[in-house]
């Protein structure tokens, strides 16, 4: 999304982006289109690892649907 920390820190391009880990790199990115509005996000994109990266939460507000 245009205007954000992570947009800037991903050179403000518009496909994949390489996440450097310790031992493989990672295609990541995300498609998202602004839609009357609002941000909608279509996919997200991440190559595979065996190792566990992340966990975490999505809070979707209510009134989202």
């Amino acid at each position: 999304m245009p205007g954000t920390l992570v947009h800037r820190a991903a050179g403000e391009g518009s496909g994949p982006s390489v996440l450097a880990t310790r031992r493989e790199p990672l295609r990541v990115g995300a498609e998202a289109k602004l839609v009357d509005g609002r941000w909608t996000v279509a996919r997200a994109i991440m190559s595979r690892s065996a190792r566990i990266l992340m966990e975490g939460w999505v809070r979707v507000p209510a009134d989202s649907f």
